[in-house]
């Protein structure tokens, strides 16, 4: 039986919310969640279209597109809510599974996918701070492509069967605790069809986030505008948090390495890595670009 879920809004209604267009022939109909399908720690609001997980949990956070998706529709989500007291970010995916007939599953990844019918990949948790925006698709190819608000690519997940109906799926996991939804387009060869419109997104608040950190660290958050790859490979996990590679600065080879950056290496030190985040924008070891990093204070 599927998890009963919580709708904040009596907007939210059947699984497939009605046209705001009037139906025109290019669009490719409204998106929002299934509201007849989610994890049981989820509520939806704003018709649907923005899916939170309760606080006190990292998982039970799956949802899925309310109506199927086209092979090259990117779907474009933002980050609502980061909560620093997880480990982890967004699972993204699709499933040739009707919602209405998914099994409850704590965790889109193994749980779904180790069943057939549904393919997801880790993304890193660099890559979804506070107020960021994504897209991603699967293409002709069966590969589920992210791209970034920078034009960053990378592949996340492979063997998806486009010869199936596919509906997205977004396991709202770790530091991820909110997503908005804000519409899909595909491109033609006669232009550009889009989902239907919706209002325009409110801002996004830092009051519902947990941005704090562990007493004796300061976070930093650095907005990089680093040229990156155009296309990559991500890994199938999310790198690791606090792992302590180097005693001394990797770049400096003096100071104590004490910081340890969004991607998990701890490398440098605070003079260093505040010059290479500037300068470089990118971890000295992994070339992973830097969102943040801690200054780890050691008595």
């Amino acid at each position: 039986m599927l998890h009963e879920i919580k709708l904040s809004t009596a907007e939210c209604g059947p699984p497939w919310p009605p046209h705001l267009c009037g139906g025109r022939r290019r669009c490719l109909g409204p998106l929002a969640f299934h509201t007849g399908s989610a994890g049981s720690q989820i509520s939806l609001s704003l018709g649907g279209r923005r899916a939170e997980r309760a606080r006190g949990t990292f998982q039970n956070g799956v949802v899925f597109s309310s109506r199927p998706v086209k092979v090259r529709e990117r779907i474009r989500l933002r980050v609502e809510v980061w909560d620093q007291h997880w480990e982890g970010a967004l699972r993204l995916g699709f499933t040739a599974v009707p919602p209405v007939w998914a099994s409850p599953a704590a965790m889109a990844i193994p749980h779904l996918t180790d069943k057939p019918g549904y393919w997801a990949g880790v993304m890193p948790d660099s890559l979804a701070p506070l107020g960021s925006e994504l897209c991603f698709w699967v293409d002709p190819q069966g590969r589920v492509i992210l791209e970034n608000s920078s034009g960053w690519q990378g592949v996340l997940q492979e063997g998806v069967d486009v010869r199936r109906k596919l509906w997205a799926m977004i396991d709202v996991y770790g530091q991820t605790r909110a997503v908005l939804l804000l519409g899909s387009e595909k491109k033609g060869k006669f232009g550009i069809r889009r989902s239907c419109p919706t209002p325009p997104p409110p801002p996004v608040s830092r009051g519902d986030s947990c941005l704090c950190v562990p007493k004796g660290r300061t976070f930093h958050v650095h907005r990089s505008t680093a040229s990156l790859p155009q296309q990559q490979q991500l890994p199938d996990t999310a790198p690791p948090t606090g792992v302590h590679l180097e005693e001394d600065c990797s770049v400096c080879l003096s100071l104590r390495a004490s910081v340890t950056l969004s991607c998990g290496h701890r490398c440098l030190c605070i003079p260093c890595a505040t010059r290479v985040a500037e300068e470089f924008g990118s971890c000295p070891l992994c070339r992973q670009p830097i969102i943040g990093f801690c200054d780890v204070h050691e008595g």
